[in-house]
C-alpha cells in the first residue's frame, strides 16, 4: 500500500493511531442486539407475494466514516447488523446538502429539472418542491399504499399546498424547516426570527415539546405499525433530524463516550448511537406487528458529514456542502428478507434519484406514465447482483454559486465556463468545475481540539488556482490524483455532457425572503403564510428575477417585499 505524506503526517501513522481501519466490519458489532432476533428465511418471489412494505430511513449529516462497518469509533450495532445481513451500497451517491437530496428522493429528478439547483429552501422563502411534480408517496398511494412521514421535511411550506400531507403523505409528524432544537423544537432563522417547528399533520404540535426528537420519531413509527393492518402495504418515510446540529443527546448516550477527547465528536457520537437504537426499535416493531417478512428497509444518509461539528468522512476528501466525495458519497444499504442475494457488498452505481422508480416498481406501481425521471430501477442490481443500468450521475450545475475567479470559457476548451460550479461522473471519470468547496482530507476528530487546518490541502496546483479537476474515481476514490492535464480528451467529453444537461435545466428557483414568513406573524410557529390563491411573484433565473404578470395591488407589506426583491436582484447580479 502506498503511503502519502500530508503536512508532516502519513496514512501509515494514522493507521497506528487508529484513525483509519481497512477492516470495515467489526465482528464484535455484529452480535445479536438484546430483544431482537434476526431469523434467516428464504425470499418469497415478489410476483407471488403481496406488494412489500417499504421503510425508508434517511439520516441527516451522518458522515461516511460514522458507522461501525466503515471502521468508526462510534457504536452502531443495529446498522452494522442490518447492513451485514442485507446489501451494502458502496458506490452510492447523494447530494451535498439537505434540500437537494430530499427533492431528488421525492421526485426522482436531478435538481436542474426541478429548479432547486441552488442551495436549500430557507424558512422565509416563498418556495417549495414544485407543485407540478408527482411525488414518490403519491405514486405509492396510486398503487394502494398507506403513506406516512415522520421527521424532517425541508422541502418548503410557504403555502399549505406545499405541506407533506398535500404532497402524498396520509400522516405527518415532524419539522418543516432545516434544523430545530431536539427538545424544544425552536428554530431561529437569524437574530430575533425564531419560532416553534413541530407539526402533527397540518397543525402545530405544541404538546410534544420536551421530547427528544429521535426517540419521539421512532415511537411514532411503532404506533403507526401497531395501528395498521400488516396485510395492507404501507410506506413510511423516516427522516431523522439526527445527527444534524445542534449537537444534543440524552445524557446516558454521552456517558458511553466520556473518554472521547473532542467534545463535538463526543456529542455527535452519542447522537449517532441513539439513532442506531431508534432504528433497532423500528426493526423490533416490524417483527412484533407482523411486517418484517414482507418488508424492504432502505437506509441512507442525506449528505456528507460536517467535519467541524463532529462528523467524519474519512478517508474521503471534503465534507458536507462540497462536491468532493466526502460531500456526496452516501451511507446506504438495503435490508430485506425479499433480497435474492444477501450478505454482500454491492459496487453497482446507485444515486438517490433511483429510489423513486425502484420503489414504485417494487410496489407494482406505474412508472411509465411519469416522464422525465432521472432515476433508474436498480432493484435487480441490488437484489440479484446484476449490473446497474446507471452509467453516469449529474451531481449538479449551480449557476448562482460563487463563481471561481480562475474559471473561464477558455479554461473550458471554449465549450463551458469553468467558473460555474458543476460536477458530473461518467463511468470511472468524475469532473468538477468552478469552486467545488472545502477540499481537505480530515481524520476523525478523536483528539481534543484536533486542528483541521493541519490537513489543509489548498485548491492550488504549483501555486496556480484551478477551476477544473478530473479524477478516475474508481481507481482513485480519495481524489488525490488530478488527471485534467493528462486527459484533456476526457475533460472535453465530460464538459460536453455538462453542456447537454444544461440545455435541459429549468430556471433556478431561489426567491428573496418574504417578511410574512416571520413566525411572530403566525402565532409563534413556523408554518404556511401565503394564501393558496397567490401565485409565485418571482423566480430566480441567472442574474435576474422574473416577475409575475398578475401582480396584485400594492400595500405596505408589498412595498417591503418589493424592496427585498430589488435587493436580491442586486446581490445576484454582483455574484454573477
Amino acid at each position: 500500500m502506498a503511503v502519502y505524506t500530508l503536512a508532516g503526517f502519513s496514512l501509515a501513522s494514522l493507521l497506528s493511531f487508529g484513525y483509519m481501519s481497512w477492516d470495515w466490519v467489526k465482528p464484535n458489532l455484529l452480535e445479536d442486539s438484546p430483544g431482537v432476533q434476526f431469523l434467516e428465511k428464504a425470499p418469497v418471489p415478489l410476483a407471488q407475494s403481496r406488494p412489500p412494505h417499504i421503510i425508508f430511513i434517511l439520516t441527516d449529516d451522518q458522515g461516511f466514516h460514522d458507522v461501525g462497518y466503515h471502521g468508526s469509533d462510534i457504536q452502531t450495532p443495529t446498522l452494522d447488523r442490518l447492513a451485514a445481513e442485507g446489501v451494502k451500497l458502496e458506490n452510492y451517491y447523494i447530494q451535498p446538502i439537505c434540500t437537494p437530496s430530499r427533492s431528488q428522493l421525492i421526485t426522482g429528478r436531478y435538481q436542474i429539472h426541478t429548479g432547486l439547483q441552488h442551495s436549500i429552501i430557507r424558512p422565509r422563502q416563498p418556495n417549495c418542491l414544485p407543485l407540478n411534480q408527482v411525488t414518490l408517496p403519491q405514486k405509492l398511494q396510486e398503487a394502494g399504499y398507506s403513506t406516512h412521514m415522520v421527521g424532517k421535511w425541508h422541502l418548503g411550506f410557504y403555502k399549505k399546498e406545499c405541506l407533506p400531507t398535500r404532497r402524498g403523505f396520509d400522516t405527518f409528524l415532524g419539522s418543516l424547516t432545516g434544523n430545530v432544537d431536539y427538545y424544544t423544537y425552536d428554530n431561529c432563522d437569524g437574530p430575533g426570527v425564531c419560532g416553534f417547528d413541530l407539526h402533527e399533520g397540518e397543525n402545530v404540535a405544541w404538546d410534544q415539546s420536551g421530547k427528544y426528537s429521535t426517540l419521539l420519531y421512532s415511537q411514532r413509527v411503532s404506533r403507526i405499525l401497531a395501528a395498521h393492518n400488516p396485510q395492507e402495504p404501507i410506506f413510511i418515510y423516516v427522516a431523522f433530524q439526527a445527527v444534524h446540529t445542534p449537537l444534543q443527546s440524552p445524557k446516558e448516550y454521552i456517558y458511553r463516550y466520556r473518554n472521547m477527547g473532542n467534545v463535538a465528536r463526543r456529542k455527535y457520537a452519542a447522537m449517532v448511537t441513539c439513532m442506531d437504537e431508534a432504528v433497532k426499535n423500528i426493526t423490533w416493531a416490524l417483527k412484533k406487528y407482523g411486517y418484517y417478512d414482507n418488508t424492504v428497509l432502505v437506509f441512507s444518509s442525506d449528505n456528507g458529514g460536517q467535519t467541524f461539528s463532529g462528523g467524519s468522512n474519512w478517508p474521503l476528501r471534503g465534507r458536507k456542502g462540497t462536491y468532493w466525495e466526502g460531500g456526496i458519497r452516501g451511507l446506504g444499504f438495503v435490508h430485506s428478507p425479499l433480497l435474492k442475494r444477501k450478505r454482500r457488498t454491492s459496487r453497482a452505481l446507485v444515486h438517490i434519484t433511483d429510489w423513486y422508480p425502484t420503489l414504485v416498481s417494487l410496489a407494482r406501481g406505474n412508472v411509465s406514465d411519469t416522464e422525465g425521471l432521472d432515476g433508474y430501477n436498480v432493484w435487480p442490481a441490488i437484489s440479484e447482483g446484476k449490473s446497474s443500468p446507471r452509467t453516469e450521475i449529474l451531481h449538479n450545475i449551480d449557476p448562482l454559486y460563487n463563481y471561481a475567479k480562475s474559471g473561464s470559457l477558455e479554461e473550458g476548451q471554449g465549450i463551458w465556463n469553468t467558473a460555474v460550479q458543476a460536477s458530473i461522473r461518467v463511468g470511472d471519470w468524475k469532473l468538477l468545475t468552478g469552486d467545488p468547496g472545502y477540499s481537505d482530507w480530515i481524520p476523525p476528530q478523536t483528539l481534543t481540539n484536533f486542528p483541521g487546518s493541519w490537513w489543509n490541502l489548498e485548491r492550488l496546483t504549483d501555486g496556480v488556482p484551478k477551476s477544473v479537476w478530473l479524477f478516475n474515481i474508481t481507481a482513485d476514490p480519495y481524489e488525490r490524483y488530478d488527471r485534467s492535464e493528462q486527459r484533456p480528451d476526457v475533460v472535453k467529453a465530460l464538459l460536453m455532457r455538462l453542456v447537454q444537461y444544461n440545455r435541459t435545466a429549468l430556471p433556478v428557483r431561489y426567491p428573496a425572503e418574504d417578511p410574512r414568513g416571520n413566525p411572530e406573524l403566525n402565532g409563534g410557529a413556523w408554518g404556511p403564510w401565503a394564501g393558496e390563491e397567490e401565485e409565485d411573484e418571482w423566480w430566480g433565473e441567472g442574474n435576474g428575477l422574473l416577475k409575475n404578470k398578475n401582480k396584485k395591488k400594492k400595500c405596505k407589506i408589498c412595498k417591503l417585499r418589493s424592496f427585498f426583491r430589488k435587493l436580491n436582484t442586486r446581490l445576484m447580479s454582483n455574484r454573477i
